[in-house]
């Protein structure tokens, strides 16, 4: 004997909901439609399921045992449906990530090389942003998984933690503290600075007002090439993310900062529900490890 899923989703709507007009609603199924279906599913089995009442209807001791089975097989439908669907989001489909600037450097990349070449039919995308917009777009759908800096913006989102990352002083291998093995913010009160912007929010100033100092600010470069170019020239220092300390070019020398007065910045990734966007999770976990 066959049995129509779609008769036992019928049947189980019409017990959970009481009455074959609830049901009809619930489905978007015409009255006559519902009891067509529940008389054809009583042919079937050679029972009656249902009591009919002035009121609506209550289930027979047959319908009772019937319930249980089909809620059985329909969640397990259901499990296999979504199952499916994942295999298909991997075998096919698109992968939509966002990032920060640095991100993009090394670790995104990485990230991104590795899970292609295990999921191959999967379209990636990849666009760039600040924190606040690219939770903004995880939050409006339009994108499936970000790489942001922790902070109360993320407030509601999953996120999970990938790394923590240092900020080092970028000067010029000629600089007259190039061979010392850390220093103190404090010690470059003097020195002219190439900065992002002026404005407070800005990681170097905030940090520098921080330690007791405003930074005298002589050039506004927001692009790395160029940031280093000028340091290299002697022209000034800068700061520097550890995730692009791998990309410094000649002449120019890291020095790491005395963590109390230069924090590490929490990179986090943000996820959705998606499973494409799971299964990447632990792509941008891995490449984390390696920073």
């Amino acid at each position: 004997m066959g049995m129509d899923t779609v008769r036992l989703a019928v049947f189980r709507a019409v017990a959970t909901l009481g009455s074959f007009t609830a049901a009809a609603k619930s489905l978007r199924y015409t009255q006559s439609a519902v009891s067509r279906q529940i008389a054809a599913l009583e042919e079937d089995l050679g029972v009656a399921l249902f009591d009919r009442e002035a009121r609506g209807v209550r289930l027979t001791e047959e319908g009772r045992v019937l319930l249980a089975h089909a809620e059985a097989v329909l969640d397990r439908l259901d499990v296999a449906r979504r199952e499916l669907t994942a295999i298909r989001d991997l075998d096919g489909g698109r992968l939509r990530i966002g990032a920060f600037a640095t991100a993009e450097a090394r670790l995104v990349p990485e990230a991104m090389v590795a899970f292609q070449r295990d999921f191959p039919g999967v379209e990636l995308s990849l666009s760039d942003g600040l924190t606040a917009s690219l939770a903004a777009r995880v939050r409006a759908g339009e994108l499936d998984v970000a790489v942001v800096n922790a902070g109360p913006v993320l407030d509601g989102l999953t996120t999970h933690h990938l790394l923590d990352d240092p900020q080092f002083v970028a000067m010029s291998s000629g600089h007259r503290l190039a061979r010392r093995k850390s220093l103190r913010l404090t010690e470059l009160a003097s020195e002219h600075w190439i900065a992002g912007s002026t404005a407070v929010e800005d990681t170097l100033i905030g940090a520098c007002l921080r330690s007791g100092f405003r930074p005298a600010v002589r050039y506004v470069v927001k692009e790395w090439t160029a940031k280093q170019g000028l340091v290299a020239a002697g022209l000034g220092v800068t700061l520097v993310p550890g995730l692009l300390a791998g990309a410094v070019r000649p002449g120019v020398v890291l020095k790491p900062l005395v963590a109390s007065e230069m924090r590490p910045r929490r990179v986090v990734a943000v996820v959705s529900d998606r499973v494409v966007a799971q299964r990447f999770l632990p792509y941008l976990v891995e490449s984390a490890s390696r920073r």
